[in-house]
């Protein structure tokens, strides 16, 4: 397909016109999740010079129609206007060789779920990284939070951090246990779960894969009534599955947008695990 020569638009501007049309209408091979054909096969399909085609994807790295992997090529992105699914992301990220996955957020239920899938493929020979790395960054529930916390006067309930301890005890000891038998058989080389708490309340979540992908939310408070110890408690609570999550990806460069909001969110887990975190369990 050879470039319309009585447009006058440049000749990556042409590109990237056609890929996007190709993306928004979702055409064949254009569908959310897709990976592009790659520079070369681009270049050679519109008749144009690699660099051409390195610009027209810029463009549409800019836009928020594409992500570009490193290593893996480019592929049509999910779009940040509605939520992004954590599940797909992940097991693309358990298809490289070392994969790290930092987590900050209230109790590690939704990680936790969302991981059976790869680690299942793990498991049964599908998947077959080298090395697991994983770090929790949870609030301390032995200190009063924000969340929970009473209705009535926003007081603090001991009976309500007792239960967010155990959803996080539960959840974050079924993701230690799940990554650290891969280790046990022989099917991952090297794995690593930590856990880390600090005093202060989840009020967003954020996960990092392989420190070149986020994706941030912030969590729902809703009002809630739950009965323990024979009483009814009414108190606010986030929750975890209702939050939309934001996507972003690190670009080919470091001055992208994606890039930097990867670096900053790498760079902010990093100091906190670093600093205010402390070796306790939740």
């Amino acid at each position: 397909m050879s470039l319309d020569p009585d447009d006058s638009r440049p000749p990556y501007q042409q590109v990237s016109s056609s890929l996007r049309a190709s993306i928004l209408t979702k055409k064949p091979g254009f569908e959310t999740g897709d990976k592009l054909p790659s520079g070369p096969e681009l270049a050679k399909h519109f008749g144009v010079a690699r660099g051409t085609v390195d610009k027209a994807l810029d463009l549409l790295r800019t836009e928020g129609l594409i992500v570009t992997r490193q290593g893996s090529g480019s592929f049509v992105r999910e779009r940040t206007s509605r939520p992004v699914g954590l599940r797909p992301h992940l097991e693309a990220a358990f298809e490289q060789q070392q994969v790290t996955l930092d987590f900050a957020g209230f109790s590690s239920e939704t990680l936790h779920n969302a991981l059976q899938e790869p680690l299942d493929k793990v498991r049964s020979g599908r998947l077959a990284p080298e090395s697991i790395t994983v770090r929790l960054l949870l609030p301390d529930t032995t200190e009063p939070m924000a969340v929970p916390v009473l209705v009535e006067g926003l007081r603090d309930e001991p009976a309500l951090r007792q239960r967010a301890r155990n959803i996080a005890l539960t959840n974050a000891g079924g993701i230690a246990h799940s990554v650290e038998v891969l280790g046990e058989l022989g099917l991952v080389q090297s794995v690593s779960v930590q856990v880390k708490v600090h005093r202060a309340s989840s009020l967003f979540k954020l996960y990092i894969l392989n420190r070149a992908e986020a994706f941030f939310g912030f969590y729902p408070l809703r009002e809630r009534t739950v009965a323990m110890d024979g009483n009814d408690h009414t108190f606010y609570d986030v929750t975890g599955k209702d939050t939309t999550l934001f996507h972003h990806a690190a670009g080919p460069d470091d001055a992208s947008l994606g890039s930097q909001y990867v670096q900053q969110a790498q760079a902010w887990f990093d100091s906190v695990w670093s600093t205010i975190a402390y070796e306790r369990q939740p």
